[in-house]
């Protein structure tokens, strides 16, 4: 089969035809040769209007996808357009997105290689610069924010990661419905103006139908979505409020390791660490053996632990009128404990409790995992490229990899 019978079936053009295909040795690549069929107007890149011809411009090479391992380039003359709207203007070309030097297929192919593998491998694999796939996954990346549907959004998640040494975050809205899960907006920084530039962009007819929001406890967050959302249900984030106890029970161990051992008491919560801050199914043999003899000592390590595992009971209620009871109970005997980290922990409990019960008014049907699971797969993204230097790379990255983006149809997928 002859390459120009090969390319029509793959990649016809309704006004354009292939002439002939050259192979060159050094470097190895084909041109591919097109011309316009007779009597075929050109189109107007401007305005889409066809219009007469009146020149040619010099050939130009526009980079295909490869054949064998082989480079391939389209090789075309420009038709120059007499239109009667924009006045001269360069023909429309259907495999060219304006003078861009790559076709529309080439930059699919690449973008979807890089959703696989970092961007410098995708470049080294196939014979072109980092850049040149940047291009590529910011032209696909743009089309699908272009196209994509935002209506019908009834549950979304909010919260932050670190993308850059220091204190440098992003903030990450994303949609958690149970029909569609994707990453909906990406902004610098971790304030207030930030999630209210989602809002913005989202527009007053749409964020209006969304029922359930989940978050951490980010001040700035839960002010915005207050002041926005008002009558959707506001769902704390159950993971960070068990990392919050766990922090504050570890806090109290490391303190008192050391008064222990200041005192010449005998050293009993040295290497405990992870013995308290496990889920007790998942301790090791000698794990449970180290804790089951700790905790027959009375240090307020254990009293805390104890406090730190009765907590765990509330995620097995389904009425939040019997959940909110027991955060009452709990909440009292962290308050006589005695414990400074647990009675800080038990004061933003009682704080932001209403919220907390969320989470059983809204069935348990949704929570932070799922917001976590991207963070997770964001966070991927970024080491997989060794860091991002821009903003903008980022974004684009992130919205590649977790976007759920449309892209665009062609009769013939080339992976």
């Amino acid at each position: 089969m002859l390459i120009k019978t090969l390319l029509n079936q793959v990649c016809k053009f309704k006004s354009f035809v292939y002439i002939k295909v050259v192979y060159s040795e050094q470097p190895k690549k084909l041109d591919v040769y097109l011309e316009a069929r007779r009597n075929s107007k050109p189109i107007c890149s401007s305005c889409g209007i066809k219009g007469s011809c009146y020149d040619h411009q010099p050939e130009r090479s526009y980079e295909f996808v490869p054949l064998w391992g082989i480079r391939v380039f389209f090789i075309y003359c420009p038709r120059r357009v007499d239109c009667v709207a924009c006045g001269p203007r360069i023909e429309k070309l259907p495999w060219v997105e304006g003078k861009c030097e790559h076709t529309i297929f080439y930059k699919l192919f690449l973008a979807h290689w890089a959703k696989k593998s970092s961007w410098q491998e995708v470049a080294r694999e196939f014979n072109t610069s980092w850049s040149h796939v940047f291009s590529a996954v910011k032209y696909v990346v743009n089309w699908g924010l272009e196209h994509r549907d935002l209506s019908g959004i009834t549950a979304i998640g909010v919260d932050e990661i670190q993308w850059h040494i220091g204190h440098n975050y992003l903030t990450l809205v994303y949609q958690i419905d149970q029909h569609c899960r994707r990453l909906l907006y990406a902004t610098e920084n971790r304030s207030a103006r930030s999630l209210l530039k989602f809002f913005h962009m989202l527009g007053k007819e749409r964020y209006q139908s969304i029922q359930y929001v989940c978050s951490d406890m980010w001040q700035p967050y839960l002010k915005v979505i207050k002041k926005k959302l008002p009558d959707a249900i506001h769902i704390l984030d159950r993971f960070h409020i068990v990392a919050n106890i766990n922090k504050a029970l570890d806090k109290v161990r490391a303190e008192e390791a050391r008064k222990l051992v200041k005192e010449n008491y005998e050293p009993v919560l040295t290497n405990t660490r992870w013995c308290f801050l496990k889920c007790p199914e998942n301790l090791t043999q000698n794990q449970q053996y180290t804790l089951k003899e700790v905790l027959q000592y009375n240090l307020k390590t254990i009293r805390a632990y104890l406090l730190k595992e009765d907590f765990q009971q509330l995620w097995k209620y389904d009425s939040p009128y019997w959940a909110g009871k027991f955060l009452n109970a709990w909440c009292t005997r962290a308050m006589r404990s005695k414990i400074e980290p647990i009675k800080t922990q038990a004061r933003s409990i009682r704080k932001h409790q209403e919220l907390i019960l969320n989470w059983f008014r809204a069935k348990k049907q949704f929570s932070s995992g799922i917001v976590e699971g991207f963070n997770c797969k964001a966070k991927l993204t970024i080491r997989k490229a060794y860091g991002f230097r821009t903003f903008n790379a980022i974004e684009i990255a992130l919205f590649h990899q977790l976007g759920a983006l449309p892209e665009p149809k062609f009769t013939h997928s080339f992976f």
